[in-house]
């Protein structure tokens, strides 16, 4: 079985529909830089250069992206602007691949790790909450036990609208209401979970950044009591990063990465934005998987990233 006949129609056509902001964004401009043009030269390389700077794949791995056309152009000695597409999609793959981003095909849990720990991170108004929301909801239809910890005590807004997707999706929330101490809410999540033999446990966590030497000590603190109760919790820390805010998404990762031991990633409202880029830009520059990618409001929309359907999904326009 060929890893696109993994993928439903209905999925494809999900993800299709959620990067179309990007690919109509991305080709109009593409289609501009090569108007009355037959061969790849500086000034088209120019033209591209700025479309995926523009289109928030970030500067370095622009430059990286470029710096290989140029190379094949060179080596090639003749390049039609009607192969361009085709190359430019092949240096993405390439990409993506030497950043070691995993090719998910589904929602599953490694084996020998249960209950699986999931830390989940990242600022307010990411999409945080409805990320766990939709992740407990996919690891149950596949069978899963889920148990959420709602560790994010700062906002009762954080505590509220987990216990609503609780509620929603029809798992067991901990949670000790706000101002609790989170740490504490993460060890009875955790207890809580060994006792019952869940497979995966989600922690949401307090998305402030204005004070990066409180988060740290916070996370830290989260962490060290968590293993107490699983010796190796969290196996997983989950940043999230709304795809939407661009270059923003870039200085959220590099705070978050510089204070705890973020691991995976999941980029969320690429439905509403031109800016899809900023997928191809973060895998590269952090050299950490994206593991998920929110492609609209539904409840289903949550995917788990493929690289190949990504790729073939955004350049197939």
């Amino acid at each position: 079985m060929g890893i696109f006949s993994i993928f439903s129609k209905e999925k494809k056509e999900v993800l299709d529909d959620g990067l179309s902001k990007t690919k109509e964004n991305f080709f109009s401009k593409l289609s501009r830089a090569v108007v009355g043009k037959t061969k790849v030269d500086d000034e088209v390389l120019d033209n591209l250069e700025e479309i995926l700077i523009t289109s928030d794949v970030g500067v370095d791995t622009t430059l990286k992206i470029i710096k290989r056309i140029e190379e094949r152009v060179a080596r090639d000695k003749y390049v039609g602007t009607s192969e361009l597409n085709t190359i430019l999609k092949e240096e993405v793959a390439a990409l993506l691949e030497e950043n070691n981003t995993t090719d998910y095909v589904e929602f599953s849990l490694p084996e020998g790790k249960k209950p699986y720990v999931i830390m989940v991170v990242g600022v307010n108004g990411v999409g945080k909450t409805t990320t766990i929301g939709k992740l407990a909801h996919q690891f149950k239809k596949v069978g899963k036990k889920v148990v959420l910890g709602a560790s994010d005590t700062f906002r009762a807004a954080a505590v509220d609208q987990l216990i609503i997707w609780a509620e929603r999706v029809g798992v067991q929330i901990v949670n000790q209401g706000m101002n609790a101490d989170p740490a504490s809410v993460a060890y009875d999540t955790l207890q809580s979970a060994v006792s019952q033999n869940a497979d995966v446990v989600i922690i949401d966590t307090a998305g402030r950044l204005h004070n990066k030497v409180n988060l740290m000590n916070e996370l830290n603190k989260i962490k060290r009591v968590m293993q107490k109760v699983i010796p190796d919790a969290p196996h997983e820390i989950l940043l999230v990063l709304d795809g939407s805010t661009g270059q923003n998404a870039f200085e959220q990762a590099k705070q978050f990465t510089a204070t705890t031991e973020v691991n995976a990633l999941a980029l969320t409202k690429l439905d509403g934005t031109a800016k899809g880029g900023v997928v191809i830009g973060i895998s590269d520059q952090f050299k950490i998987p994206v593991k998920y990618i929110g492609v609209g409001e539904g409840i289903d929309h949550l995917q788990v990233f493929n690289r190949k359907e990504f790729v073939d999904s955004l350049f197939n326009n």
